[in-house]
C-alpha cells in the first residue's frame, strides 16, 4: 500500500502570531552530550531492546509536541532496509538560523546539545512530550550516523552527524513549498551491541497508541524490510477521530459492555488539559490506563488518585440517593466501583514531576483535583442522562461489594496460612535452605510426575520447587472469591509469603516479604504446558501484576529435541537447531522429541533447564499494559469470536505436534 505524501494537501496548522514565533532564539541548550555514550542507560533507560526502541520514541516526541501545538498533523515513521529509521513531520521545521549564545546553527544546537529544544521555551511549546526531554540530541550521540533534512522558509536545507557530531555544516539543497523535519538515524552498534533490529509490532502500537492519545492526526509506520504479495511495503496508517472514546473500543473490544455508551469528557480544570473515557464490562477485573504528555504512567500518580476520588465520590453518592443500597448490610469499598471498569486518564502538564522506580509516576499535586473536579462533572452529567445505565452500573458495584465480602473470608484464610502469619509452606513445596530471598528461586512445575524429577535436579541450596496439579483457575473469568479460594492459587500465595492485601485494595501485595526474586514457570514444552504457563500468567497479570513489574517472573526453556548419533548428543531449543545437528552428525543420527519434562531424567532437566551456568530463563515485562490487558481478555475471556479471529491470523506461527 502506498501512503500519501506528508506535503500534498495544504495546511493551515503551521500559521504563527507573533508571541509564538518559532527562530533560532526559541531553542535553549542546557548541557552537552560528553556524558552520553559513556553513560546510555542514565538517558534512554537501557542498551537491550528497551532502549533501542527508545530512540525512535524519543525522536516521535519532538513531531508529537508540534502536533500538540497546533503545528503538525502527519507523521511518518519508516524502518529502512538497514535498520536505520527514518521519521517525518510536517510541522514548522527546526530553525537552521544561527544561535547567538553557541554561534552555531540553531539545527546543529538541537541535535548536539543535551536538553536543547523548543520544548524549554514557554512560548514554543505549552506542553511537551517525552519523559525527561533528552530529545534528539540523545538520539544522535547514539546513532553510528544520522542525517536532519528541514523544509523551511520555502528552502530545504540538510547536516549530517556521526556519533553525535557534526560532520559538516547546515547545507542548503533545495527548494521547498512546505514545512517539516525529516531525521533519519542508524542506531550505533557499539552501544547497542545485543542488537539494532527493530520490533516492527512494538513501534506499531507505540504509534496506534499516540494517534488515539493526539486525535486528528495522520500517524503512518511503514516496513522496508518486507513486502507483501503484490511487491509493496507493508504499511499501517493510523487516525483517531474520538481519540480516547476510540481507545477504550479498541482495548475493550474483547469485553461485553454493559451500558450502552463510552463515557467521555475532554476540558480544562485549573489551567490543566484532562480528557477522560471510560465504560463497564461483564468482567471482574479493574483496568485502568493513565497518561501524562502522551507518557504511559504505569506506576500512576496524582492524576490517577483524582480519577478514583471523582469517580468513588459521585457514584458512591448517586448510589445512596437511589435507594438501591438501603438492603445492603455493609459498606461499598473503592474497589467495588472499580470492578468491570476500563478507564483512560490522559493529562497535558506543562513541568510534570515523574517519580517512583521507573520515573513513570506523576507527582505533581495540583492535578489530583483537576482530574478529581472533571470526573465528577461528567459523571454526574452521565448518570442524569442516562438513568438505565445508571442503574446497571450501581448495581454492578453491588454485585462486585457483595463478591467481595465473599472473598474477604477467603482471603482471611489464605492470610492465616502463609509464612509470615505463622502457618505453614504448602505441603508439596520443597523449599531451599537458603535465607536470602535474593539468593533464591522457586520454579512453579506441571505436575507432579516433572515435580519429583526437578526436586532431583535442582540445587537444595537456592532452588525451591512447588508442582501445581494440573491446570489452575482461569482468573479472567472468575469472580475474586472464587480465585482465593482455588487451592493450586492459594498454594502459591503461601509459598511466596506475600500477603493478598487489605479489604480497601484486595490486589495490594505485601512485597517486602516475598520469599524467592526470581519465580521460574517451568512447563512441557507443548500446547498443554504453553495453556498452562499462559494461565499462570493470567493470574500474576490480574493478581501480583507488581511482581512482573519487578521482573520477579521468568519462563524455562526446556529443550524440544535430544539429538544423538553414537556418543555424540545435543539438545535443540528449535527445529532450526535440530536441523542443523542433523546435517552436522550425517547419517544415523536418531531424534528424540520431549513433549514433557517428565521424559527428562533429573540430570538431563538440570543441565538444560535448571542450572543457572547453563539454562535460558525468559524474562516476562509488560512493554504496553493497555495491549497486554487486551491480549489476555482475548485469549483468556468469555468472548470467542475475537479469539478465533486471532488464532486465524497468527496460525502460521503455531506449532502443532502429531
Amino acid at each position: 500500500m502506498e501512503k500519501e505524501s506528508l506535503f500534498d494537501e495544504e495546511k493551515t496548522v503551521n500559521k504563527e502570531s507573533p508571541k509564538q514565533s518559532y527562530s533560532a532564539e526559541s531553542i535553549q541548550a542546557l548541557e552537552g552530550i560528553e556524558h552520553v555514550r559513556k553513560r546510555p542507560s542514565m538517558y534512554i533507560g537501557d542498551v537491550g531492546p528497551r532502549g533501542l526502541h527508545h530512540l525512535v520514541y524519543e525522536v516521535i516526541d519532538n513531531s508529537i509536541d508540534e502536533a500538540m501545538g497546533g503545528y503538525c498533523d502527519k507523521i511518518d515513521l519508516t524502518i529502512n532496509e538497514d535498520n536505520s529509521i527514518t521519521v517525518l513531520d510536517n510541522g514548522r521545521g527546526i530553525p537552521v538560523g544561527i544561535h547567538k549564545k553557541e554561534g552555531v546553527s540553531a539545527l546543529e544546537v538541537v541535535m548536539t546539545k543535551i536538553g536543547a529544544g523548543g520544548k524549554f521555551d514557554k512560548d514554543s511549546y505549552k506542553v511537551s512530550g517525552g519523559l525527561h526531554g533528552v530529545g534528539v540530541s540523545c538520539v544522535n550521540a547514539l546513532s553510528e550516523k544520522l542525517i536532519a533534512t528541514v523544509y523551511r522558509d520555502g528552502k530545504i536545507w540538510e547536516q549530517k552527524y556521526e556519533r553525535g557530531k557534526a560532520i559538516d555544516s547546515v547545507k542548503e539543497i533545495g527548494d521547498s513549498k512546505s514545512n517539516g523535519t525529516s531525521v533519519t538515524f542508524l542506531p550505533d552498534k557499539e552501544i547497542f551491541s545485543e542488537t539494532i533490529e527493530y520490533n516492527y509490532e512494538t513501534l506499531s502500537l507505540r504509534m496506534r497508541e499516540l494517534s488515539y492519545l493526539n486525535k486528528g492526526i495522520k500517524i503512518s509506520i511503514t516496513d522496508k524490510r518486507k513486502k507483501d504479495k503484490k511487491g509493496n511495503y507493508f504499511c499501517e496508517n493510523f487516525f483517531s477521530k474520538e481519540g480516547l472514546k476510540e481507545f477504550i473500543g479498541f482495548l475493550d473490544e474483547t469485553r461485553e459492555s454493559i451500558i450502552g455508551n463510552v463515557i467521555s469528557m475532554e476540558g480544562e480544570k485549573n489551567g490543566i488539559p484532562v480528557e477522560v473515557a471510560m465504560i463497564y464490562n461483564t468482567s471482574y477485573s479493574e483496568n485502568l490506563h493513565s497518561f501524562v504528555n502522551n507518557i504511559n504512567t504505569h506506576e500512576g500518580g496524582t492524576h490517577l488518585a483524582g480519577f478514583r476520588r471523582g469517580l468513588t465520590s459521585t457514584l458512591k453518592k448517586y448510589a445512596d440517593s437511589s435507594g438501591l443500597l438501603d438492603k445492603l448490610k455493609f459498606e461499598i469499598a473503592g474497589d467495588d466501583f472499580r470492578e468491570g471498569l476500563t478507564a483512560i486518564i490522559s493529562v497535558k502538564v506543562s513541568e510534570p514531576q515523574f517519580e517512583g522506580q521507573t520515573k513513570t509516576k506523576l507527582g505533581n499535586r495540583d492535578v489530583t483535583s483537576a482530574v478529581s473536579q472533571s470526573v465528577s462533572d461528567m459523571l454526574e452529567s452521565y448518570l442524569e442522562e442516562h438513568p438505565n445505565d445508571a442503574k446497571v452500573i450501581v448495581q454492578k458495584v453491588i454485585l462486585a461489594a457483595q463478591a467481595r465480602h465473599a472473598a474477604k473470608k477467603a482471603r482471611e484464610m489464605v492470610q492465616r496460612k502463609t509464612v509470615m502469619s505463622g502457618g505453614g509452606l504448602p505441603g508439596k513445596l520443597s523449599d531451599c535452605s537458603e535465607q536470602d530471598p535474593e539468593k533464591c528461586e522457586v520454579f512453579l512445575v506441571e505436575g507432579d510426575s516433572a515435580g519429583g524429577t526437578a526436586k532431583q535436579g535442582r540445587d537444595r541450596k537456592f532452588q525451591a520447587i512447588l508442582p501445581l496439579r494440573g491446570k489452575i483457575l482461569n482468573v479472567e473469568k472468575a469472580m475474586q472469591h472464587r480465585v482465593f479460594e482455588n487451592e493450586e492459587i492459594r498454594n502459591i500465595y503461601t509459598a511466596l509469603g506475600v500477603t493478598i492485601g487489605t479489604e480497601e485494595d484486595s490486589k495490594a501485595l505485601n512485597i517486602e516479604k516475598l520469599r524467592y526474586h526470581k519465580i521460574i514457570i517451568m512447563c512441557d514444552a507443548d500446547v498443554d504446558g504453553s495453556h498452562i504457563s499462559t494461565l499462570i500468567l493470567t493470574f500474576f497479570f490480574r493478581y501480583m501484576r507488581e511482581l512482573i513489574e519487578l521482573g520477579h517472573i521468568y519462563i524455562a526453556t526446556p529443550p524440544l529435541y535430544l539429538v544423538k548419533k553414537g556418543s555424540k548428543k545435543d539438545y535443540a531449543w528449535s527445529d532450526d537447531q535440530r536441523d542443523n545437528l542433523m546435517k552436522e552428525y550425517g547419517q544415523g543420527t536418531s531424534i528424540q522429541r520431549y513433549k514433557g519434562l517428565g521424559e527428562m531424567n533429573h540430570e538431563q532437566l538440570w543441565d538444560t533447564t535448571m542450572n543457572p551456568e547453563q539454562r535460558t530463563l525468559r524474562r516476562v515485562s509488560i512493554e504496553n499494559p493497555g495491549e497486554a490487558d487486551r491480549v489476555f481478555s482475548m485469549l483468556m475471556g468469555d468472548e470467542v469470536p475475537p479469539r478465533r479471529e486471532f488464532i486465524e491470523n497468527n496460525a502460521i506461527y503455531a506449532n502443532i505436534d502429531a
